[in-house]
C-alpha cells in the first residue's frame, strides 16, 4: 500500500468513528422527543443519514436505480398494509452494508460475533440489527422468529441470503431463512441487484482488518445498485418463494452491471 493510500485509510477510519458517534448521538436525542410509534421512523431517519455519509467518506459512487430509488428516496420498510418488507440481496463486499443504509429502510441480519465489535457493533445494536450465529439451530430458528416479529411491527428487515461474500455476477444458492419468515408474516419481499466496479471490493480470503483497509485506501469505488419490485406469494412453498427471488436478484445484478458500463 502507498503511503497516500495508508493515509487515505487512516483518515477515513477516524472519520467512521467521529461520524458514528456524532450521530448516534443525534438519534439518542432525536428518539428521546419522538413519541414512540414514531421511533422507527425516526430510527431510520438517521440510518439513512449515516449512510449517506459514509458513501461520501469512502469515495463510494452509487448509481442506483428501482422503485423509490430513481426519486432520490429510500425504499420504505413497510407496505401499505403496514406490514414490514423483507429485502433480499446478493453479498459481496463490507460496503454493501454502507450501501443499504443509504437507500433501504432495514435492519441487517448479520453474524452473531459482529456484536462484539468496536463501534461497528455498538451501532448495529443499537439499530436493532438481528444477530444470527449461523453454526447454531437455535439461533437461526430464534432469529427467523425475531423477524416475523419485525417486520409484524412494520420494520423492515435485510438478508443476504447467500450467507456470506463471493466475488463475481454469479448469485449463489439462498439459505431459506428469509423465505420462511416471508411466509409466515405474509410479507412482501424486495429483490435487491449489486455490482461493483472491477473486483478489488470483494471480501475473500483475507480476514476483515485486511479487507477493510485495502477498500478505505482506495480513491473510489463505483457501485450500481437495482432495486425490484417487491412480490408476495401467500400460500407458496418456500422452495418456490426462494426460486423467484433468486432468479430476481440475478436479473438485478446483471442490470447493476450494465449500469456500470461492464
Amino acid at each position: 500500500m502507498s503511503p497516500v493510500a495508508d493515509l487515505r485509510a487512516s483518515a477515513r477510519t477516524a472519520g467512521f468513528v467521529g461520524w458514528t458517534f456524532s450521530l448516534l448521538a443525534c438519534l439518542e436525542a432525536d428518539l428521546r422527543a419522538a413519541p414512540a410509534p414514531q421511533r422507527a421512523a425516526v430510527t431510520y431517519k438517521w440510518m439513512a443519514r449515516y449512510g449517506r455519509g459514509l458513501l461520501r467518506l469512502y469515495g463510494l459512487e452509487v448509481a442506483a436505480q428501482g422503485p423509490y430509488l430513481d426519486r432520490g428516496q429510500p425504499y420504505p420498510a413497510h407496505d401499505d398494509r403496514g406490514i414490514g418488507r423483507i429485502f433480499v440481496m446478493n453479498h459481496r463486499s463490507m460496503l454493501d452494508i454502507l450501501v443499504d443504509l443509504a437507500f433501504v429502510e432495514a435492519n441487517a441480519v448479520s453474524r452473531a460475533d459482529l456484536a462484539a465489535w468496536p463501534v461497528i457493533g455498538l451501532a448495529a445494536r443499537r439499530v436493532g440489527t438481528f444477530f444470527v450465529d449461523r453454526s447454531d439451530k437455535r439461533s437461526g430458528s430464534a432469529v427467523i422468529n425475531a423477524m416475523v416479529a419485525g417486520v409484524e411491527q412494520g420494520r423492515g428487515v435485510l438478508v443476504y441470503p447467500e450467507g456470506t461474500t463471493f466475488a463475481g455476477d454469479e448469485v449463489r444458492p439462498f439459505r431459506a431463512g428469509a423465505f420462511i419468515a416471508a411466509q409466515r408474516a405474509d410479507a412482501e419481499i424486495v429483490p435487491l441487484g449489486i455490482a461493483y466496479g472491477g473486483a478489488g471490493a470483494s471480501f475473500l480470503e483475507e480476514s476483515f482488518p485486511q479487507h477493510y483497509r485495502r477498500v478505505a485506501s482506495s480513491s473510489k469505488t463505483q457501485i450500481a445498485l437495482v432495486a425490484g419490485e417487491p412480490f408476495r406469494m401467500a400460500g407458496a412453498e418456500v422452495a418456490e418463494i426462494e426460486r423467484r427471488a433468486h432468479a430476481e436478484v440475478q436479473a438485478l445484478v446483471l442490470r447493476a452491471r450494465a449500469l456500470l458500463g461492464e
